[in-house]
């Protein structure tokens, strides 16, 4: 189920382009970016639903709430978020590239950051505009 709604957030937000971005451009490597992203997010969402894993204002994710992550467990939560930041900064990076304006990642970025956060479901730790961790 949550790797189902995943790839509908992948779509929606793609769906919801910015008058100046094209987000539904697909090259091959946006393609695999998704996928590898898609394939993470079975492992990400139970960290999702219990508040531990966080979906920042900057369209990365960061550990919102250690304390919901076992001790033991908690390196290898540690190793899914960096996986899942270096694919979202590769996906911003490639929509930028593929629009042919690799200036415009930031804004890209930001964009995708307030889509994951509107499409976050409830319970889902996200960080609020003063930059507080918050549950949906």
């Amino acid at each position: 189920m949550t790797k189902i709604l995943f790839a509908c957030l992948l779509a929606c937000v793609a769906t919801l382009a910015s008058a100046q971005a094209n987000l539904e451009i697909n090259t091959p490597a946006i393609n695999n970016l998704k996928k590898a992203m898609t394939e993470r997010h079975a492992q990400l969402g139970p960290h999702y639903a219990s508040g531990a894993i966080g979906i920042a204002r900057d369209g990365s994710i960061a550990l919102a709430n250690a304390n919901a992550v076992p001790l033991p467990q908690r390196a290898g939560v540690g190793g899914l978020i960096a996986a899942e930041n270096t694919d979202r900064s590769a996906l911003y990076r490639e929509i930028a590239r593929a629009n042919g304006k690799p200036e415009w990642e930031a804004e890209i970025r930001n964009t995708f950051g307030q889509r994951w956060i509107e499409k976050a479901q409830p319970g889902w730790s996200v960080q609020n505009a003063a930059g507080q961790w918050v549950r949906k």
